[in-house]
């Protein structure tokens, strides 16, 4: 498929963060642009805000006619859409060119040099550290973002063609489309069983990823994966290590080995060690195409960050309310290790959203374990997201096994005053769901009350 024969584009699931940022990557050069998505949403209407047509119906005959032409159309489904989509189908018995989101972004930056961030935790913190840091060197590249950032105030970067910078998403094996220059694995945990049944499955999985490397591309890996690469970790015998850590006001100050030299009083402001970890997969990989080490190094601290990845939406000195996407339980414990490291002997309120019955139910015991951390836990109803309900999986079985006399399962229109109820330094939001459509309401109304 040539894209420059293309004259319009149709999203189906244009509200998701990786679909909407190819929608605005072909509206930005020049196609028609136009999509379905089942919600409503701030993406959405972003996206309407270009020029973007959106309904939120899914009907064939509110498609417009510019994207009924098989010969000049290209259709774009996310899988996270039903096999009965009657859009889908529609397009399928018609004969349109279909693809999914991950063959479409392989096709794009396939003739670019790619840099590709895989991972089942840190996808989006590093790709859009990575991002920042190549722009900052003066770097013409095109990024596909799984998330806001907030340097860029966008999931979609646009200042040049010749590099490129994607998430490699290892959903139903999406990551497999890609032919990366360079490409980076910060975690192999099991996550996704659902497609891949078994955790050696995923494993296998990251292999093939591996394997799609151009030739003479570059691998990192996160030191202790078992995948030979390029490593990278934090006080041991990586190949790039994170030394000396040291935190200064709230802003970790350390020093980074390479292969080559050493790099002193670096400075950089996501809390969390996992955060650092990102930013060091990050500048290991911007550092095997860009000479300027010192740059990159310097442009860590300018790093903003991601919205929705331990955001601080209050950090006054009654209380400090930190949002993010931890949906997995190593993620739920790299939250809950950073506000310790950082606000240590505080109380912490942890709300969390459980996103999938199928994650649920394979993680049942370590989400017990991790949530049981907190001083005060608040469930909500697991997010279904694409899927129908499994029997028996529910966010008060979970409760049940949360080890912790101070938890609830609460309904959303409670939040606000069982957080109160709480009575804990630190607030902490969690999951993967439309939780993050609470946030501001959440800030908002505990702002007012203070």
């Amino acid at each position: 498929m040539n894209l420059k024969d293309i004259q319009s584009v149709y999203f189906i699931g244009i509200g998701g963060i990786g679909m909407s940022a190819l929608a605005r990557y072909f509206k930005f050069i020049g196609k028609k642009v136009a999509g379905y998505d089942k919600t409503q949403s701030p993406i959405t209407d972003e996206l309407v805000k270009m020029d973007i047509d959106i309904h939120y119906v899914d009907n064939p005959a509110l498609i417009d006619t510019n994207y009924k032409d098989a010969d000049v159309t290209l259709i774009v489904y996310t899988p996270a859409v039903s096999k009965n989509h009657s859009e889908l189908n529609y397009f399928i018995h018609e004969g349109f060119t279909v693809k999914k989101r991950s063959q479409v972004l392989g096709i794009i930056t396939k003739d670019s040099f790619c840099f590709a961030v895989a991972g089942t935790h840190g996808k989006t913190t590093t790709s859009s550290i990575l991002a920042h840091l190549l722009k900052e060197t003066g770097t013409p590249l095109t990024a596909f973002l799984g998330g806001i950032s907030e340097d860029f105030n966008s999931n979609f970067v646009l200042e040049g063609t010749e590099f490129s910078v994607v998430e490699a998403d290892e959903y139903d094996r999406s990551f497999l489309q890609l032919s990366p220059n360079v490409a980076c694995i910060t975690s192999m945990d099991a996550d996704h069983l659902d497609i891949y049944g078994t955790d050696d499955e995923l494993t296998k999985s990251f292999r093939e990823f591996a394997a799609k490397l151009k030739p003479n591309g570059k691998l990192l890996i996160r030191n202790g994966l078992p995948i030979d690469g390029i490593t990278y970790g934090i006080e041991d015998a990586s190949d790039y290590c994170i030394t000396n850590i040291k935190v200064e006001k709230g802003t970790y100050v350390f020093d980074i080995k390479t292969p080559f030299e050493l790099l002193k009083e670096i400075r950089f402001n996501k809390p969390g060690r996992h955060n650092l970890l990102n930013g060091l997969a990050a500048f290991a990989m911007a550092s095997q195409a860009i000479s300027n080490t010192k740059k990159l190094a310097g442009a860590l601290e300018t790093f903003k960050g991601v919205q929705r990845r331990f955001s601080y939406q209050i950090k006054a000195d009654h209380l400090i309310y930190i949002d993010d996407y931890a949906h997995h339980p190593t993620e739920i414990d790299a939250v809950y290790e950073a506000v310790k490291e950082m606000h240590p002997d505080t109380t912490i309120t942890a709300v969390f959203q459980p996103h999938l019955y199928s994650r649920t139910k394979d993680f049942i015991e370590d989400f017990a374990r991790s949530l049981a951390k907190f001083d005060c836990v608040l469930l909500l109803d697991i997010y279904p997201a694409r899927e129908e309900p499994i029997d028996g999986v529910t966010s008060l079985w979970l409760l049940g096994k949360i080890q912790n006399d101070n938890k609830k399962l609460i309904d959303r229109t409670e939040l606000v005053n069982e957080i109160k109820r709480c009575k804990s330094d630190i607030l902490v939001t969690m999951g993967a769901g439309d939780i993050g459509l609470e946030v501001s309401k959440i800030k908002n109304e505990l702002a007012y009350a203070n």
